[in-house]
């Protein structure tokens, strides 16, 4: 079964169907491959294979069947030419900004991007040569006047995390093409099930498969997809450095797959409905949720995406001391850092995923002691609210 896109299939035959490749068993649910090697019927064939002038697998670093299969069914979803999946979302950024770039080039960034991504462009990179700059996400001036004679590559997340700013990605785009650089798309709070970066003009799609991909909190992953020129050379670097996604990671990600439309559309509606919820609250400051009028990127959110997502982020009138009797008020949400999950999570940003950035870093990028993200699971709504509504009745407003 192939994945080619121009095969006309919808994108929800494409779920259950892309990158299936059955063994002489004939088998209906995809195999897991658990090898690390293959084997060659012959010295020639195991050169040929080695140098490339041949197709098929070789070491499973960087050639597996079970592998292979996600990565044509996410190709097929995001629209992608190709695919290639890593250990996780982290690896992912690294190895298309390590096989793409070289010391002294420059990236700009958008701002509000997760806090290991912001210490990875902003900390790590920079030790090797590599610059870059942090931009207000929805400052399109400022991506352009951020842009050198070395920039080679802009990195946005659209929606940010936590506070679900949106990028407008075809005009950042356009900015980028201008100056000859790449655009790189973290799409993890959206997944291929509501947006699509690359018919917007992305050159690269980037994901933490960690979370809706799988969809259960089971294992991780990562996959970077794009150009087969631009991947081709992200699985160079990949076959050299190692940062693979394990055959058994691969298969639980590729059987999340075939359910992904039903549980992000699931997930949307009660995320607004939740944050509709919240609105209404009186312990309540903001609502950051791109499908609530109030969002001030909502009507980009109606061009660009399909729904507002499942991340629902929110402020307590207060600081700290709030946020925190709100969380462990809860019985029912997990308090955890993950998201993406069927269960309902819930974390304090500033403390957890954003407490290794300098407080400074997090007062620009809008991270407060009162901001609190659920990422909305499968659970009935009315025992999240239930949930949240314990501790917010303990604030005094």
């Amino acid at each position: 079964m192939s994945n080619d896109p121009i095969l006309g299939l919808d994108p929800d035959t494409l779920a259950i169907r892309a990158g299936i490749e059955r063994s002489q068993f004939n088998e209906h649910s995809e195999a897991l491959y658990l090898t690390s090697s293959f084997v060659f019927n012959s010295a020639a064939e195991a050169a040929a294979r080695f140098s490339g002038e041949e197709e098929g697998n070789v070491y499973a670093r960087f050639t597996n069947p079970t592998v292979t299969a996600m990565q044509q069914r996410l190709a097929a979803l995001e629209g992608a030419e190709a695919c290639i999946a890593t250990a996780s979302g982290m690896a992912a950024i690294m190895s298309a900004v390590m096989a793409l770039l070289s010391s002294g080039d420059h990236v700009v960034v958008s701002r509000g991007v997760f806090g290991a991504t912001q210490q990875l462009f902003g900390n790590i990179l920079s030790r090797f040569g590599i610059t870059s700059t942090f931009v207000p996400a929805t400052d399109l001036e400022a991506y352009r006047a951020a842009v050198t004679p070395s920039t080679k590559m802009f990195f946005i997340e659209s929606p940010s995390n936590p506070l679900t700013e949106l990028v407008d990605i075809a005009a950042v785009a356009a900015i980028a093409h201008e100056s000859k650089a790449l655009l790189a798309v973290d799409n993890c709070f959206c997944s291929p099930a509501l947006q699509q970066p690359l018919k917007l003009g992305a050159d690269l799609v980037i994901h933490s498969a960690t979370k809706y991909l799988d969809g259960q909190g089971r294992v991780l992953g990562g996959a970077v997809c794009g150009s087969k020129v631009l991947v081709d050379e992200v699985l160079k670097f990949l076959r050299t450095a190692g940062p693979c996604i394990s055959p058994f990671n691969a298969w639980v990600i590729l059987k999340g797959l075939e359910t992904l439309k039903i549980r992000m559309a699931a997930q949307s509606a009660s995320a607004l409905e939740l944050a509709t919820w919240l609105e209404a609250q009186p312990q309540v400051a903001r609502v950051f949720y791109p499908g609530l009028p109030s969002h001030a990127q909502y009507d980009l959110a109606k061009r660009q995406q399909r729904s507002g997502g499942a991340i629902v982020s929110f402020e307590v009138k207060g600081g700290r001391e709030e946020a925190w009797t709100v969380v462990d008020s809860t019985r029912v949400v997990s308090i955890t850092a993950n998201l993406g999950d069927t269960k309902t999570t819930l974390t304090h940003p500033a403390s957890t995923t954003h407490g290794r950035i300098s407080p400074e870093a997090r007062e620009a990028s809008g991270i407060r002691e009162s901001l609190l993200r659920v990422a909305v699971g499968l659970e009935a709504i009315e025992d999240l609210k239930a949930d949240l509504a314990r501790g917010l009745a303990k604030l005094d407003v």
